[in-house]
């Protein structure tokens, strides 16, 4: 593990090769699992704020779901998590063309409608963080619906941390960020001694 500034990194991030291919997944992070996609409390602000401005972009499924449950729901445990359509879908997942899923929010983030791409939680995945006092874990939520991913990014050489490279910046910072690839570049050196 990486100990980097109030953060600890994971092997797997530097270690477990990834790059999307939604051309083979559809986008199905946006289905799968129990939630829809953890929001910070920040978020929760800014979802209200750009609603109106984003309800364009999402299906009427979607809107319907928000109307009926809300903006994002509160779990069992108490963290946010954005609104889903019939306990699956994210409702604010839109199908392409292509029949693969986008996210409504940055499509209007793309229209120029709104500054906030998407939430964090979506743009870092598949790094899932864990709040800590004190500190934050940074882990690789290895799922079986992203081996195209795996398969791709090793095809390409290119690892997770580096994947994610523009999120962990949004999230983190350019500083920690070349910290990060400063220490796994130094470390990758005392390696291949």
């Amino acid at each position: 593990m990486i100990v980097l500034q109030h953060t600890v990194v994971s092997d797997d991030l530097k270690d477990k090769f990834f790059v999307c291919n939604l051309d083979k997944c559809k986008g199905a992070c946006c289905v799968e699992g129990d939630l829809g996609a953890p929001l910070e409390e920040e978020e929760l602000t800014i979802l209200k704020e750009n609603y109106e401005v984003i309800k364009p972009y999402l299906s009427l499924d979607g809107q319907k779901a928000i109307a009926e449950q809300g903006l994002y729901i509160k779990d069992w445990e108490g963290d946010f998590s954005t609104t889903t359509i019939g306990n699956r879908e994210c409702a604010y997942a839109i199908y392409d063309a292509n029949l693969t899923l986008k996210c409504g929010i940055e499509q209007a983030y793309l229209a120029g409608k709104i500054t906030w791409r998407k939430p964090i939680s979506c743009h870092l995945y598949p790094i899932r963080i864990t709040k800590y006092d004190g500190f934050e874990a940074l882990n690789y939520d290895k799922w079986q619906i992203c081996n195209a991913a795996c398969n791709f990014g090793q095809d390409l050489g290119v690892r997770v941390y580096q994947f994610l490279k523009e999120p962990l910046i949004r999230k983190y910072g350019a500083e920690w960020y070349q910290e990060l690839e400063d220490l796994v570049m130094a470390e990758e050196q005392v390696n291949n001694k």
